[in-house]
């Protein structure tokens, strides 16, 4: 009997988005200044797994962002998997901490988790406007997502 395997996330295996949040905050209250944690912001960015280039197409691309970013959603109300790439080094890092949060729960966990980790290690005060835009456009995707598939 074959068995089918879950698949594998790219991310940490935290049993639960807040434990996730949990987990992002305590990395990034080990950096001293900002310098350190965008540093860590970027590091975390190269770690997103491969992004296939077909789905690098209009019908993928986030808008509201200013720089490129294509994100493909697959699942159900069970499991939504998130899939995102950017051109920008720090928006990269951005979409790992959101992917890390979200990526692979319930569409159910999905709604019912805010995501506080942005406040919680400063970004809101330390991104750009332009940033903080598109971080609130890949956000909204996601939380839409889930809401499609209830």
């Amino acid at each position: 009997m074959n068995a089918v395997a879950a698949p594998v996330s790219p991310f940490p295996l935290e049993a639960s988005a807040a434990q996730a949040q949990a987990a992002i905050r305590d990395e990034f209250a080990f950096f001293a200044d900002w310098s350190e944690r965008y540093q860590y912001l970027i590091d975390l960015g190269r770690k997103l797994p491969e992004f296939p280039p077909q789905w690098k197409s209009e019908e993928h691309r986030l808008h509201g962002c200013q720089s490129m970013v294509w994100i493909v959603a697959e699942g159900d109300a069970q499991r939504l998997d998130f899939h995102a790439v950017s051109d920008s080094a720090i928006v990269s890092g951005l979409i790992y901490l959101a992917l890390r949060v979200y990526s692979g729960r319930s569409a159910a966990e999905i709604l019912a988790t805010e995501p506080d980790y942005i406040a919680d290690i400063g970004l809101a005060k330390h991104l750009s406007p332009t940033r903080s835009n598109g971080l609130a456009a890949l956000l909204g995707f996601i939380r839409d997502k889930a809401r499609s598939v209830l």
